[in-house]
């Protein structure tokens, strides 16, 4: 088993990563010479400028995310597992993951509003449906790969079904389910940006959009950076769960 890099490596990864990207983020603006492509030098001083502004609507964003991701794993962990330990259900239902699946989940914004206002509801409800399907798929075929044997040996200790879910299918799946979410960070973001940009004018998509229809480029970075700097976060932190949570592998 390979062992988690070193507090001292990971840091110097991001550093070289970090360095890594402003360099080829300011190569590219001296050879494309654009307005529409500002310095990062010229971006983080209009970023720092805008912190104030920029904290409510990262918070805003933070929330919306946060909520869909939830709701989403908190609705596709246990249904997967039910519908994977059961053929019959996983018969009669893997049809329908396959037809839903493949259809991207922002074509539904609009119904979303009608529905549900420009508020924070539709915005959340779209990421949940998102995420939801891409936890369900992930974990769905987690515990399908589960050994036979390790749930026969709960079964001659005696165990019931809830020991089944309890010491093999749950444990068995949960790398699964942090993996579809870290996956699900980068598509849940998007679908925010989206989301945002579309209706309402609160979030960093209404932030960046409006910072492009004032022609305000750098400031529209400023934005950008926020939302990348709310994925890497989010990212980090489910790594962190992960770690604390599955010590055992």
């Amino acid at each position: 088993m390979n062992k988690p890099p070193s507090l001292r490596r990971r840091i110097i990864g991001y550093v070289f990563a970090v360095v890594f990207i402003v360099a080829g983020w300011w190569i590219t603006a001296v050879l494309v010479n654009s307005p529409a492509l500002p310095t990062p030098a010229a971006t983080v001083g209009v970023l720092a400028d805008n912190v104030p502004t920029l904290v409510p609507y990262f918070v805003t964003s933070a929330y919306r995310v946060i909520g869909g991701l939830v709701i989403g794993t908190v609705l596709a962990v246990p249904i997967a597992q039910v519908f994977a330990r059961s053929r019959t259900l996983d018969a009669l239902f893997a049809p329908v993951l396959y037809l839903l699946y493949p259809i991207p989940k922002v074509v539904l914004l609009p119904i979303l509003l009608v529905l549900l206002g420009l508020a924070d509801a539709p915005k959340i409800a779209l990421i949940a449906l998102t995420v939801f399907f891409q936890v369900l798929v992930a974990v769905r075929d987690a515990v399908k790969a589960v050994p036979e044997s390790a749930v026969l040996s709960i079964r001659s200790l005696g165990g019931n079904r809830f020991d089944e879910y309890r010491h093999v299918a749950v444990p068995a799946t949960m790398p699964a389910v942090f993996t579809s979410l870290r996956i699900g960070v980068g598509t849940a973001i998007a679908v925010l940006f989206i989301a945002e940009a579309m209706a309402g004018s609160t979030g960093l998509g209404y932030f960046i959009m409006q910072s492009w229809s004032m022609v305000n480029y750098p400031r529209m970075f400023a934005g950008i950076i926020a939302l990348a700097l709310l994925g890497l976060v989010l990212y980090a932190l489910f790594d962190l769960i992960e770690r604390r949570l599955t010590r055992w592998r």
